[in-house]
């Protein structure tokens, strides 16, 4: 078995997205727009993911390896934004330098800067470098010694369109460079020098419940700084400054062609030609279930495949509880609902109409934290009663309406937010089967009374690791067949039990799209890397041909299963099992979005006739 680190295997991870820019298959602005996609991983890497390596293995030789592998790709993604800008050309897209724009256009953006910019931007001296914001802009300058610091407002898009030049932008960054003098004391007009930096973005207070987590996000504020980024002519005396204040070892210092940061490069996708990006999906509807879901579940269950299927039926679920006279309970959990939520918005209109809504709404969702704060305050001005936060992270995805005597659920694998379920692959399970519903609602319950879910069928916390250790082991034999779908599978148990369980005969398939920390000869592992972001969580054994198959909101870590209430669900109707297991044996058969992973390094399944992302 070789053992890899979180870090590395994610980093590899980036990596696949990366070379997405590449595919010869996709459209230029969906290569280009997985540029952006990148370079804001990369941002998250610096800000959350390296943490435990910057604390534990700082300056060791697995620390500086995965160091050179961010660089490396941070090096590469340059070039490529540079190979970018000559094939948009093709597209009359033109990202233009300033001396590329004609002197009224020169003077109109003079004048743009000195009303729209140069009042949001701060001008910092020196002594305040510790006190520098995670991924904002910033220029240096100086005469001599380094004198003066540039923060460029966050507010002002980095990407300008050109007035009256259709297809033509110009970076705010260039524009700045070029009127140094409208940014510095005295008009001086001064060589700029472009960086950046991020910072580990942690809070204070991990339990932090709702009246506490204002303050514990703004003490999130002083992360230490992780991550530095240079342009490539910044001068050494005052980089070594710099590294010296934030505290940073020399490998934690990028040195780059600017523009730094080139995420921007997602304008341009935005604001480019419809014919170079994918044509729109349109997702199939459930006949008959929009109208009337409580007969159509009171017959059979109901499964759908996002984005294939129209994410729109678990709005409408919840629309048609929220309207319906005889739903009298609603309750739902709440983890990355993002700005506008429908569901959201229906949960309010059902409290507003006197139902007893509740939500266990996460507060501590990673970056989202600020806008789940914001709905807390909405759903308690519309009646909704926010519960409060436990002990764990509640990252289940559960759905619960009582409607008369009778009960109806949904489960899924996503999040309940409009975009990724447009964007994302995921499951929903829609069913009146009374064993699940009486088992969501108690966890609905067992969560409001502040005590540990105590769940008959469905499995939460360490039970899921249990759930996954006795479908292997019942697998370790010759006739043994495994199929295990994550985004990140760490967890030292179930690594060991699939190791052991493919040393017997076990045929073991493994769908991991970001992180995997052990790989071993005689497993079958790949990563699809496409589209859509593959994002669902299965689980199935094939249990002497009759197929035990799962579903849920966990991933195979730690973290997920120890210290957090997730929740993995069953697939009990057999129509419903075969269809997710033909989305399984699918993505086995992939060879357009694919990635073999094995013990000696990954290799690209690119070019074939079988491509998953195109299901249905």
């Amino acid at each position: 078995m070789v053992l890899l680190s979180q870090e590395a295997s994610w980093l590899s991870f980036n990596r696949r997205v990366l070379e997405q820019t590449q595919r010869p298959d996709f459209p230029l602005l969906e290569r280009l727009r997985f540029l952006a996609i990148w370079a804001t991983n990369l941002d998250e890497f610096f800000a959350a993911r390296i943490s435990r390596a910057f604390a534990e293995e700082r300056g060791s030789p697995a620390y500086q390896a995965i160091l050179a592998e961010a660089r490396a790709q941070a090096e590469e993604a340059g070039q490529l934004y540079r190979e970018f800008l000559k094939a948009l050309e093709g597209l009359h897209i033109h990202v233009l330098e300033p001396a590329q724009l004609t002197r009224a256009e020169q003077q109109y953006f003079g004048a743009y800067l000195a009303e729209e910019v140069a009042p949001l931007t701060d001008l910092i001296q020196p002594e305040a470098l510790t006190d520098l914001s995670s991924q904002a802009l910033y220029f240096a300058s100086g005469e001599g010694p380094l004198q003066y610091l540039i923060r460029l407002p966050q507010s002002v898009p980095r990407l300008l369109e050109v007035p009256g030049r259709e297809g033509g932008y110009v970076r705010l960054g260039a524009l700045v460079r070029m009127r140094s003098d409208l940014f510095l004391p005295s008009n001086q007009k001064l060589p700029l020098y472009e960086f950046r930096l991020v910072r580990l973005a942690q809070l204070a207070r991990s339990r932090a419940d709702w009246d506490e987590l204002p303050e514990a996000l703004e003490d999130r504020l002083d992360g230490q700084v992780s991550h530095l980024e240079l342009e490539e002519d910044f001068p050494a005396s005052w980089a070594e400054a710099l590294r010296g204040a934030l505290g940073l070892l020399p490998e934690e210092v990028f040195r780059l062609l600017p523009p730094l940061d080139l995420s921007f490069v997602a304008t341009l996708v935005q604001q480019g030609p419809p014919s170079e990006k994918f044509k729109p999906l349109a997702p199939e509807k459930p006949k008959g279930f929009a109208k009337d879901p409580w007969s159509y579940l009171q017959r059979r269950d109901l499964l759908l495949y996002h984005p294939f299927e129209d994410y729109g039926a678990v709005e409408a679920f919840v629309e048609a509880a929220a309207s319906d006279p005889k739903v009298r309970v609603l309750r739902a959990t709440l983890y990355r609902i993002g700005e506008e939520n429908g569901l959201a918005n229906a949960l309010l209109r059902a409290a507003r109409l006197g139902k007893d809504v509740a939500v266990l709404l996460e507060g501590r969702a990673r970056f989202d934290e600020l806008a789940n704060l914001e709905w807390s305050l909405r759903f308690q001005g519309a009646g909704v009663r926010v519960l409060p936060l436990p002990d764990k992270k509640v990252h289940a995805k559960a759905l619960y309406v009582r409607r008369g005597e009778h009960e109806y659920v949904h489960l899924g694998t996503g999040n309940y937010n409009p975009i990724n379920g447009r964007l994302y692959t995921d499951l929903s399970l829609f069913t009146a089967h009374p064993a699940l519903t009486a088992d969501v609602r108690a966890f609905f319950d067992s969560l409001e009374a502040g005590q540990p879910p105590q769940l008959r069928i469905l499995r939460t916390g360490p039970a899921i690791r249990d759930l996954i250790l006795e479908g292997i082991r019942g697998e370790a034999h010759e006739k043994g067949e495994i199929i295990l779908k994550f985004n990140h599978l760490t967890d030292p148990a179930i690594l060991e039990a699939l190791e052991a369980a493919t040393r017997q005969g076990a045929r073991v398939h493994l769908i991991v799209r970001s992180t995997l920390t052990a790989l071993w000869e005689g497993a079958h592992v790949r990563s699809l890397v496409g589209r859509f972001l593959e994002h669902a969580r299965i689980v199935a054994f094939r249990n002497k041909g009759r197929w035990q198959v799962w579903a849920g909101s966990a991933d195979a870590m730690p973290r997920n299963l120890d210290r957090r209430y997730e929740l993995f669900f069953p697939i009990l109707n057999s129509r419903a099992k075969g269809k997710v297991l033909e989305i399984l044996k699918a993505q086995l058969a992939d060879d357009r979005n694919a990635y073999v992973l094995t013990p000696g390094g990954q290799e690209r399944r690119w070019g074939g006739r079988h491509d998953a992302q195109r299901w249905g």
